[in-house]
């Protein structure tokens, strides 16, 4: 008896040595998940039975599981969006660390192939990003429970989990993320390019004169001049009504007090600064061209009249908006 007391207490250090010995098993779970994810250039797809594999203790490397729905009946624009990132983020992260140094397996689970496993972790929302940190190892943490990242901030780029990884994989090496050329951009920006001067090669005799003429420039700065005076910008800014009721079951088109307008009022003034433009102009350029005498002299009285209206019509409307506005013209 004291025999067999003795030899178990001579074997005892050995046996603790053993049981903190890392297991041959997790070194192997490595190796063969590693060297899928470097020919497939991309992170894992996995299944329930691949993803409990891949994250079950012991374990002496990291995981990062991409928890996604990509099928369109769930309506996950994000994990769309986010998919090819995250593929090009693995690629690029198994490119730079060729040594396999970081010891991380990236993977992705959608849950077409992980319902049990989406169950299990009580999982309402998509995407959902998780990191297993080691179980073994000067890296390892008792518990083995995965960092999960935020993407209520809506982020659909690598960069930001590249960096986020980093951090929590402090002693192990990161490699930097390189985004490929983009040569599609370059095809694309140097054809509409080159598209734009052949465009503007022969377009340009009948464009150019277009562009010159000064009855356009005239009539376009007339309209912004219209537009402009009459309080356009005003509506915009301050998001006043288009009509008002007058308390008494009509409507009111024109606001009470300088500071205050309505949408259809500055129609109206736009209107009334138009007629009064355009007979002006007509007044100014086209009357003194008329050859018969009569024929202008009717013009001059209608041109006339309209504006002697138009100024009364404006007059009395800022009579309507300011009561001791003093100047007056008729007919209104």
């Amino acid at each position: 008896m004291r025999f067999f007391t003795a030899l178990t207490a001579a074997l005892l250090p050995f046996t603790a040595l053993a049981a903190k010995k890392p297991s041959s098993k997790s070194v192997d779970r490595f190796a063969g998940y590693n060297k899928q994810q470097l020919s497939a250039a991309s992170a894992l797809k996995l299944d329930d039975n691949v993803y409990a594999d891949l994250t079950k203790a012991p374990r002496d490397y990291s995981v990062a599981v991409l928890l996604t729905a990509l099928e369109a009946r769930f309506g996950c624009v994000l994990c769309q969006d986010f998919q090819p990132e995250w593929n090009l983020l693995a690629k690029s992260w198994a490119k730079g660390d060729k040594d396999s140094q970081s010891r991380l397996v990236f993977g992705t689970l959608d849950f077409a192939n992980g319902q049990k496993t989406f169950q299990s972790l009580m999982l309402q929302t998509a995407p959902v990003l998780l990191l297993f940190p080691p179980t073994l190892g000067p890296d390892a943490k008792p518990d083995g429970a995965p960092v999960r990242f935020d993407f209520s901030t809506g982020t659909n780029r690598a960069e930001p989990i590249h960096a986020w990884l980093g951090r929590h994989l402090p002693s192990s090496p990161t490699p930097p993320f390189n985004r490929p050329f983009n040569w599609m951009k370059l095809i694309i920006t140097t054809v509409s390019v080159l598209g734009f001067i052949t465009l503007a090669a022969v377009a340009g005799p009948y464009v150019l004169p277009l562009l010159q003429n000064r009855n356009l420039w005239a009539a376009i700065s007339i309209i912004a001049v219209l537009l402009f005076t009459s309080g356009h910008m005003f509506n915009h800014i301050r998001k006043v009504p288009y009509i008002a009721g007058d308390g008494k079951g009509g409507i009111s088109y024109f606001a009470g007090g300088f500071q205050n307008q309505f949408g259809l009022e500055t129609q109206i003034v736009a209107a009334m600064y138009g007629i009064l433009a355009f007979a002006t102009i007509s007044l100014a350029l086209k009357v003194p061209r008329v050859v018969d005498p009569k024929v202008q002299g009717i013009m001059i009285i209608v041109w006339g009249g309209v504006m002697l209206a138009m100024y009364s019509f404006l007059l009395s409307v800022f009579r309507m908006k300011n009561g001791g506005y003093p100047f007056w013209l008729p007919p209104f």
